[in-house]
Formats: C-alpha cells, sequence, structure tokens
C-alpha cells in the first residue's frame, strides 16, 4: 500500500463545525506502513467507517492530539473503544497528547479507556516515533491551551501547522518542510482569535518555500471566500502549489516524492 494523507473533515470554527459545512472529522495517515488518526473531532467515527476505500479501524496503530478543543477531540473516547474493542484485543494503540489532554480538569481522554492504550506525553520540540516511523513536534502554538504541531520526517518532510496565532518562531520550527499542511481558519486576522489568516499563511510560504501546501481547517469567512479561489491566489502570489482540502481528499505521498525526483534529476541535467 503506497503512503497517503487523507482529509476525511475540513471544517474549522465553532460555526462551520456545528453546521457541518464540512465534515469535522479528523485525518488520516497512512506512512510507512503505519496508521495513523490526527485529530478525531466530531463525526470521525461515522466518516472513518463510510470511507471509501474503506479504512479498518483495528489496525489503528496511534492516535496523535495536537490539542484538547471539540473539534480536535470529540470522538478521541468512542474511537480508542472500537480500535481496542473495548479492550479485548492484545494489541494496544498509542496515543501521544499534550498533557492538558490526559490529566487535569480539561483532560479529555476518559478514565476507564487508560488500560487500554499506551499513553505518551508530547511536549515540544521533541522527537517521538511510532515503530520505524519518527515524527517531531514542533515549538509550542500560540492557542490558548497547549498546542502542538507535528512534523513527519522519511522520503519527505510533511508538517502539520495546527491551530495557532502567527508569531514569528512558527517560521524557524516548521522550516525545511517538503509538505505544509496548514490550518487555515480565516479570510481576514483578527486580534483576539487565535488562528492562522490568508496573509499569515502567505507570509509563512513566502519564508519557509515548501514545495507543496494544503490548507485545510476552514472557517465560514475562508468558505465565503472560495477556498480553491483562495488556494490559487496564494499560489501565485508565493509560488507554492497550494492545494485546498476538500472532504475526503487523499494526498499520495509516493506520487509526491516521485515528482520530486524527477523534477530533481530535471535540474540535475
Amino acid at each position: 500500500m503506497e503512503d497517503f494523507i487523507r482529509f476525511l473533515g475540513t471544517s474549522g470554527g465553532r460555526f462551520v463545525m456545528a453546521k457541518q459545512l464540512r465534515s469535522s472529522a479528523g485525518t488520516f495517515m497512512h506512512i510507512k506502513g503505519k496508521n495513523i488518526m490526527l485529530d478525531p473531532g466530531p463525526g470521525t467515527l461515522v466518516w472513518w467507517v463510510d470511507a471509501n476505500p474503506c479504512i479498518d479501524l483495528s489496525k489503528t496503530d496511534a492516535i496523535i492530539l495536537s490539542h484538547n478543543h471539540i473539534d480536535h477531540s470529540n470522538d478521541l473516547n468512542v474511537i480508542i473503544d472500537v480500535i481496542t474493542k473495548g479492550g479485548w484485543t492484545k494489541r494496544k494503540p498509542m496515543l501521544f497528547a499534550p498533557a492538558e489532554c490526559i490529566e487535569g480538569e480539561n483532560k479529555v481522554l476518559l478514565n476507564y479507556l487508560r488500560n487500554f492504550i499506551k499513553i505518551t506525553v508530547l511536549k515540544a520540540c521533541t522527537d517521538y516515533a511510532i515503530g520505524n516511523l519518527k515524527f517531531k513536534t514542533s515549538v509550542e502554538h500560540r492557542h490558548g491551551v497547549e498546542t502542538y504541531g507535528i512534523m513527519f520526517d522519511f522520503n519527505c518532510k510533511i508538517s502539520f501547522i495546527v491551530d495557532t496565532k502567527y508569531f514569528p518562531g512558527l517560521i524557524k520550527s516548521y522550516g525545511g518542510s517538503d509538505i505544509l499542511i496548514i490550518n487555515l481558519v480565516m479570510n481576514k486576522g483578527k486580534d483576539k482569535i487565535m488562528h492562522l489568516c490568508v496573509d499569515d499563511v502567505r507570509k509563512i510560504l513566502s519564508e519557509i518555500k515548501p514545495k507543496k501546501c494544503i490548507i485545510t481547517h476552514f472557517g465560514r469567512t475562508m468558505l465565503k471566500g472560495d477556498t480553491n479561489k483562495i488556494a490559487r491566489m496564494l499560489s501565485k502570489e508565493t509560488n507554492v502549489d497550494v492545494v485546498a482540502a476538500e472532504d475526503g481528499m487523499i494526498l499520495n505521498l509516493d506520487e509526491f516524492s516521485r515528482e520530486c525526483r524527477d523534477r530533481q534529476m530535471e535540474l540535475d541535467f
């Protein structure tokens, strides 16, 4: 099976989530033989079961939570229960999450599920592994709760810039990324809203210069502004291949790696 990322949901912000203008399910990845779920928001179980081609829940190796907000963590417990068959399976999936997700008054993991999984607490700028697949957390984001982006590095460097307000430290933390997947909630920025806007993403792309960028996690103003139109505008302005994610969209990572090798061979020739 080829490596891929599947966007089960692309909604961001309360309004789009509540109205289900876009699915609020999370992002599924198959990389180096490992199956990973990132940020299982509301409806993840439904989208997972109905996915075409289908996704075998029992073969999930890990769940990663970037933070504890409900649009990123709502289906965590039901997904764990389904994967482990209520604790009756010998195989224990891994859960990677910030401490706030696991302990304290705002934790999102139910106590009775803790023994069914292997828990690893995420910290800033730290290396982790899911078997032979390695990933690293970013600098801590500015989002009101403990939040980290994720960077996978194998044939290429794939980075998820999850919810955050823009700050210069993002550029250094995500530098060298071949693929940037960015949560772009707002068309226009607002000082009190701790999310990225189009101007922020333009700045990030101009500085980091990835080979490809997928924008996702759209709020109401992004949908009104036409996500595909905004992606084309960003592509033209930054000379980066920018694509607006759609619910169910699949990004073939092996295909991307082949394209990168072919382009490099042309340059070398």
